[in-house]
């Protein structure tokens, strides 16, 4: 089973370091071709939303075929870099703990269950979870906030996926 309660520390600690960014630095983009950190927290707010359908349908269905998605291309069609910061803080807020709920209700034997995204080999919805919240912390401290004392100390994960 994957360390829930890791989950819930981000949801309560990140957005109170991401409130905390100057307008100057969210809002910089570093190339035309990269993301701000407004895109660059838009596209976690799209990975929520991606990976809270990965482990519901994953206890649904038995090794569901879920599709990927072209990040870039979400990041675009919703327009991040126009988005209001503190709502988009907000946002992430909610659909990560709306994540932890689809994640709480796995009962401990159905963490193995697995679901196929885009054209990966069968992975556990426990990989997914961990991955997930990997994925995350890698973008957070993109973005510039400080995450080395959230990080879970885990020895041995493997970690690549298709976000």
């Amino acid at each position: 089973m994957p360390d829930i309660e890791h989950l819930r520390k981000l949801i309560h600690e990140v957005p109170i370091r991401l409130e905390k960014l100057s307008i100057a630095k969210i809002e910089g983009k570093p190339s035309p071709s990269k993301w701000s950190p407004k895109e660059e927290l838009g596209h976690l707010l799209d990975s929520a939303a991606n990976n809270h359908q990965r482990i519901v349908r994953t206890q649904l269905q038995d090794n569901p075929a879920i599709p990927g998605y072209d990040g870039n291309r979400w990041v675009e069609l919703h327009c991040y870099q126009q988005r209001n910061w503190r709502e988009m803080v907000d946002v992430w807020r909610a659909l990560n703990q709306q994540l932890l709920a689809a994640a709480e209700a796995v009962p401990n034997h159905a963490w193995t269950r697995t679901c196929t995204i885009a054209d990966s080999q069968p992975l556990t919805l426990k990989f997914v979870f961990e991955d997930y919240v990997d994925h995350m912390l890698h973008h957070l401290s993109h973005i510039g906030i400080d995450v080395n004392d959230l990080k879970l100390k885990t020895e041995n994960r493997e970690l690549t996926t298709k976000h």
